[in-house]
C-alpha cells in the first residue's frame, strides 16, 4: 500500500507559478498511475492531470491544458505538477492520488484509491 505526501502549495499572484511535489512510499512506485486532483470550496473534486505507469503518457483537463505540466521521477518515487500562468480559479486544495490497478485507465478519475492529505494553492487577483 502506497503512502503519498504533497508539498509545494502556497499563495501566489495571478500569472505566477508553483510546483507541487508528491512523494510516495510503501509501494513499487513505477507500478502506479498517478493523478493530481483539486477541490475548491463548494465544488466537486476534479482530475486536473494524470500520468500513466508505463510510458508516462499524460492527460490534462481542458481548464489547465497548456499551463500545467505533470511529470514523474521513478528513481525518486515522486511526481510533480508544474503550474504556470496561474489564475484565481485555480485556487483549491490539490491532492495527489495513485491507482495501482494494472487494467485501469489512468484518465479515469474513479480509479484512484490512494490519496495524499492535500496542499492548499491560493491564487490572488
Amino acid at each position: 500500500q502506497v503512502q503519498l505526501v504533497e508539498s509545494g502549495g502556497g499563495l501566489v499572484q495571478a500569472g505566477g507559478s508553483l510546483r507541487l511535489s508528491c512523494a510516495a512510499s510503501g509501494g513499487t512506485f513505477a507500478r502506479y498511475s498517478m493523478g493530481w486532483f483539486r477541490q475548491a470550496p463548494g465544488k466537486e473534486r476534479e482530475l486536473v492531470a494524470a500520468i500513466s505507469r508505463s510510458i508516462g503518457s499524460t492527460y490534462y483537463a481542458d481548464s489547465v491544458k497548456g499551463r500545467f505540466t505533470m511529470s514523474r521521477d521513478n528513481a525518486k518515487n515522486t511526481v510533480y505538477l508544474q503550474m504556470n500562468s496561474l489564475k484565481p480559479e485555480d485556487t483549491a486544495v490539490y491532492y495527489c492520488a495513485a491507482d495501482g490497478d494494472y487494467y485501469s485507465d489512468y484518465r479515469n478519475k474513479n480509479g484512484y484509491d490512494y490519496w495524499g492529505q492535500g496542499t492548499q494553492v491560493t491564487v490572488s487577483s
